[in-house]
């Protein structure tokens, strides 16, 4: 069996704040032998460094390790070879790598730090491999490591120069430190097939092509960059995350767009997190699996649908692999109008005007023991809404309130040197079962505020919203930055809380699933991005889902198997007859 000690340096704390207790734990150090040792990085600290071939596996130094720095884990008997990549002698190891696949869209789907990342930057030739050793190697040693597999035409394609790369990255905001000029000057500058204008069109930037590249918003920055990697003569193109920043309505479209690029030339390759996008997006998969931080492995291809399904389960039958203890469940929810009795806010004619922005909402009412999903484009007054109800913001109209809020912006803060421990101490006390365990914050605890991920901030933040006392939970945007599994569990864990607690919770967010899954109304937003928007009343599922839906012009069905909502083919014949029988929204 093949063992892996991975060590997370950034957790170790080298004998400042622990008398290397790993050390004189292990039994193997016990007998004379060095399998846990010191290696020193300066004058103040020396980290430790574990031999794989002595550890016997026994896990005493995991357990004992306060700061859990340590992960020791037995491979599988099906991982015999050895890793494509491994950051170091201790450090994370990919296995094996999606293969893209020309006329198709080939999806990636897997946990965050399982390498994901690591695995697109080989593909592109942004790293090169070392199959576990120290030294880089290029293409030569994929060729050889894939022999006798499709992959290894792929790459000797790669190594002739047949397939030239364009790659959009992850961290779009990236593009803001390199780069100042105006979007038209940067996507001119990448244009290399002459369709500047066509696919500025497509992706709707026609409006924003003379303002500067600082002053756009999230949502604009990631189309600007989905189009600059369009616009490269390529024929692999390479997406990771396309949908972050983007509204429903966008993604459907920027989805679209990215089918179109495939064809029996060209092959594209997409990492997503929604799970409603990557279905209706993708041809093919690949589950990426294995232990966050420590490695990662790469499935063999699957078709869309079943591959989601697989992943859903966490087991594959072919690998004989069970890589998730549980299978992650969805339930045949019909639209259920339940009236509620206890009124806890009511509002009549909201007004707010913001600049050149218009927000109004008729009237609405909120009542005690509600889960309320709030559904619009981008730039169209969801965040004000919000705003409005935690008293941040002040609107013309009536508000009949008394209620005490708890506000999870959409935008967090991340300046803090405050220890997480020390700012979610009441959750800690109160919410370990509840809220510290299913969201996995444990490890984030000696961690400080300011040198969490995105996804790590956006957990710790919902546990800080969550935890306060409260009679109005608001939640603007709680799946941001979280991968598939994080954002099921915390749609769950808001579900289960507002009925633990018979309190109120507002959930605005972009992701189709989390918002069905969660949500048992729904207020939603009509209007024209940044000129004027009007929010709804309170509508029932069903009544929501059919007015938002008809606006994106799809229509919604249940996976027969796992029960998971899925885009209907357009002009399907049960895409059709749901158009004609007015019901979007599966009942």
């Amino acid at each position: 069996m093949t063992r892996l000690a991975v060590v997370k340096k950034e957790n170790c704390k080298g004998g400042i704040d622990c008398p290397y207790i790993c050390m004189s734990a292990c039994p193997v150090n016990r007998t004379g032998k060095e399998c846990i040792t010191k290696i020193s990085r300066n004058s103040k600290e020396s980290k430790i460094q574990i031999d794989e071939k002595l550890c016997i596996g026994c896990g005493i130094c995991v357990k004992k390790c306060p700061f859990e720095a340590i992960s020791i884990i037995n491979l599988p008997e099906e991982l015999k070879e050895s890793p494509i990549h491994r950051y170091g002698k201790n450090g994370f190891a990919l296995y094996s790598l999606p293969i893209p696949m020309f006329g198709k869209v080939v999806g990636i789907i897997g946990r965050n730090g399982i390498g994901k990342s690591t695995a697109l930057n080989i593909l592109a030739g942004i790293q090169k491999p070392n199959f576990g050793g120290e030294e880089e190697k290029g293409y030569d040693g994929l060729i050889e490591f894939f022999k006798g597999t499709e992959a290894q035409i792929f790459f000797e394609k790669v190594k002739a120069g047949k397939i030239r790369t364009s790659y959009k990255i992850q961290n779009v905001e990236l593009i803001l430190r390199h780069y100042s000029g105006s979007v038209r000057a940067l996507l001119e500058k990448a244009d290399e097939k002459g369709k500047l204008s066509e696919i500025a069109e497509k992706l709707e930037l026609s409006r924003i092509m003379d303002r500067g590249i600082a002053q756009i918003s999230g949502g604009e920055l990631q189309k600007v960059a989905i189009a600059a990697t369009a616009l490269k003569d390529a024929n692999l193109y390479i997406f990771d995350e396309p949908s972050s920043y983007l509204d429903v309505k966008q993604r459907i479209k920027v989805s679209r767009f990215i089918k179109s690029l495939a064809d029996e030339k060209t092959a594209v390759l997409v990492v997503e997190h929604d799970l409603i996008i990557l279905d209706y997006m993708t041809d093919l998969m690949h589950i990426m699996y294995g232990k966050e931080g420590c490695f990662g492995v790469v499935s063999l291809p699957k078709a869309t649908r079943i591959g989601i399904n697989i992943y859903l389960s966490g087991f594959l039958k072919e690998e004989n692999m069970k890589f998730r203890e549980h299978t992650i469940k969805f339930f045949a929810k019909p639209p259920i109008d339940i009236k509620r009795q206890s009124e806890l806010l009511s509002w009549q004619g909201i007004r707010k005007k913001l600049g050149g922005f218009t927000l109004t909402s008729n009237s609405g009412t909120l009542y005690k023991h509600q889960t309320i999903g709030i559904l619009g484009e981008n730039g169209i007054g969801k965040t004000t809404l919000i705003k409005i109800f935690a008293g941040v913001e002040k609107a013309e109209g009536e508000i009949s309130k008394n209620v005490t809020v708890s506000y999870k912006p959409q935008y967090i803060s991340t300046e803090s040197e405050q220890l997480v421990m020390e700012l979610l101490h009441t959750a800690i006390e109160k919410y370990t079962a509840e809220l510290i365990n299913p969201l996995e914050i444990k490890p984030l605890l000696t961690k400080t505020i300011k040198h969490l991920s995105g996804g790590e901030l956006q957990r710790v933040a919902i546990v800080e919203c969550l935890s306060k006392e409260a009679d109005l939970y608001l939640l603007d945007e709680p799946s941001a930055y979280l991968d598939v599994e994080q954002r099921l569990a915390v749609s769950k864990v808001i579900k289960d809380f507002a009925e633990r607690r018979n309190t109120t919770i507002l959930v605005v967010d972009h992701d189709l699933m989390f918002i069905d899954y969660l949500s048992e109304k729904l207020i939603v937003f009509d209007g024209v991005p940044a000129i004027s928007g009007n929010a709804s009343e309170v509508l029932s599922m069903k009544e929501g889902m059919n007015a938002f839906l008809t606006d994106l012009g799809i229509t919604l069905r249940r996976d027969l198997e796992t029960l998971r909502p899925r885009i209907n083919k357009e002009e399907s014949r049960k895409d059709r007859t749901q158009k004609a029988e007015g019901k979007l929204y599966y009942e």
